[in-house]
């Protein structure tokens, strides 16, 4: 396998543009104090009007990470110099996507019965009062639906729900589909938000906050090509979930995106003694995004001329190890 990356955009805590994403400070988030007040994270800073997605009415319908997902996708495509689409594919590990509290919270409120909600409720009149335009909001396929329509993507496509190794296996199938010919161009990534309500209170239950992730929010997405088709930033030599046996041994440059301690030391004993950059003790932990924001550090570095081989290894609350290695392009 050996698959160019010609284009590639970054969303992140950092700011817009994966260019000096790890050099760049990151911005500190304030959302937490209801639902865990001893918890702090990152959020993605404002994004001024001119670089936002699409326009106001079709933000609206967005959530939150198909709103960084949309950004993403259109500067990668941008940078690869991509202006037909209609045959490029594109593939986005997505968690929870989650619309506005408010919404959620009316539906609840009508669904309770007794104490406690009830799934009859819900379906007979908790459904009929959020807005219609709600489901765009909410469905996971979404987060990168409305950034293939905005920008007019149609190849085949995919979005798997990721905490960490679905975004490894999306890049897994946008490569395969260039390998076998199903298109000769592809877009793939992850994004998603730890630090909506919804997902945040889901990872309090159950007890990652207690056991030290740092929660985070972002997008990532790499453009992709043959090799020889256009000028590559970096070559990609192997993707995959579960081994890392022998995708390290001639790496000069590791860089590692665990969430808490255990993780992380496991990592770096996987690392070895080649340098180390830690994604995650800099951003937090983006889940679905996360190792794809691991995948543009490792680029940056290897453009930048700070690595000829670096290997990418991912260990998000799934807890499947994600083993990606890059290559400086000859």
């Amino acid at each position: 396998m050996s698959i160019a990356i010609v284009g590639g955009s970054a969303v992140s805590p950092a700011g817009l543009g994966w260019r000096g994403m790890m050099d760049r400070q990151p911005n500190r988030a304030t959302l937490l104090a209801v639902t865990h007040p001893a918890a702090g994270g990152f959020e993605v800073p404002a994004i001024p009007a001119e670089h936002d997605a699409g326009d106001a009415k079709s933000r609206r319908l967005m959530s939150r990470s198909a709103r960084f997902a949309a950004i993403a996708a259109r500067d990668a495509l941008r940078e690869a110099g991509w202006s037909d689409r209609t045959d490029v594919g594109y593939w986005l590990g997505v968690g929870a996507s989650g619309g506005p509290l408010s919404e959620i919270v009316t539906m609840l409120q009508i669904s309770i019965d007794e104490g406690a909600v009830s799934l009859a409720k819900l379906g007979a009149e908790g459904l009929l009062a959020s807005n219609p335009l709600h489901t765009f909001q909410v469905l996971n396929n979404f987060t990168m639906c409305h950034g293939a329509i905005l920008e007019g993507t149609g190849g085949p496509n995919g979005a798997l729900f990721s905490r960490g190794a679905g975004t490894v296996h999306a890049l897994g199938e946008a490569i395969h589909a260039i390998e076998s010919g199903d298109c000769d161009r592809a877009l793939a990534g992850g994004a998603d938000t730890a630090l909506h309500p919804v997902t945040w209170a889901e990872l309090v239950r159950d007890g990652f906050a207690e056991r030290g992730l740092v929660p985070s929010e972002g997008a990532g997405v790499l453009a992709l090509a043959r090799v020889g088709t256009a000028v590559p930033l970096a070559i990609i030599e192997h993707a995959s979930v579960g081994d890392a046996h022998g995708a390290i041994d001639d790496a000069d440059l590791v860089v590692i995106a665990p969430w808490g301690e255990p993780a992380r030391g496991r990592l770096r004993d996987l690392a070895g003694s080649r340098t180390v950059l830690d994604l995650t003790a800099i951003h937090g932990e983006a889940l679905a995004a996360t190792p794809a924001l691991a995948w543009l550090a490792a680029v940056d570095q290897i453009t930048a001329g700070r690595s000829q081989r670096a290997t990418i290894l991912s260990l998000g609350p799934d807890g499947e190890l994600g083993v990606v290695v890059l290559r400086r392009a000859a």
